[in-house]
């Protein structure tokens, strides 16, 4: 194949444009502008996702570490008042309980489960005593001793 003939030339203008026309395409269309700019805000709010995420965690972190300091400090009284109580010769307060910090660990559901006991049913209902809340309460005694008035 000779370097001057023209289906080298055309062969040569054929890929040129396509290569052209793929940059165009990749450049002006707005599909591809959208799912650039899609790609990026979907970024953007990944990082303040994570961002979010670590400030969320250290601010936790915190409120962990107020809590361990307040249960040190609570039972640093404790122990101080105990002291002066000896120390006072004051046996009242020596033989109260201590402070229970213990369940302020615990869940819901566990306070839940350590009270097994039902609650009571409401005493002016389904006891079947005539209660103000009753299924017939007003029906039986009013009615039957007054008459209708009659209907036209």
């Amino acid at each position: 194949m000779d370097a001057s003939s023209p289906i080298f030339f055309a062969v040569i203008g054929f890929i040129v444009g396509l290569i052209v026309g793929m940059v165009a395409y990749r450049l002006l269309s707005k599909s591809q502008r959208e799912a650039a700019s899609m790609r990026q805000k979907l970024l953007e709010r990944e990082h303040q996702i994570a961002e979010m995420k670590s400030s969320v965690g250290s601010h936790l972190n915190g409120i962990y570490q107020r809590l361990n300091n307040i249960r040190e400090e609570a039972s640093q009284l404790e122990l101080q008042l105990k002291e002066d109580a000896a120390e006072w010769n004051i046996r009242d307060a020596i033989i109260q309980p201590s402070l229970d910090l213990s369940d302020i660990n615990s869940t819901p559901e566990q306070h839940a489960t350590e009270s097994a006991t039902p609650p009571a049913m409401p005493r002016d209902y389904a006891d079947g005593k005539g209660g103000t809340l009753s299924e017939d309460f007003g029906l039986k005694s009013h009615e039957a001793a007054t008459p209708q008035p009659p209907r036209y």
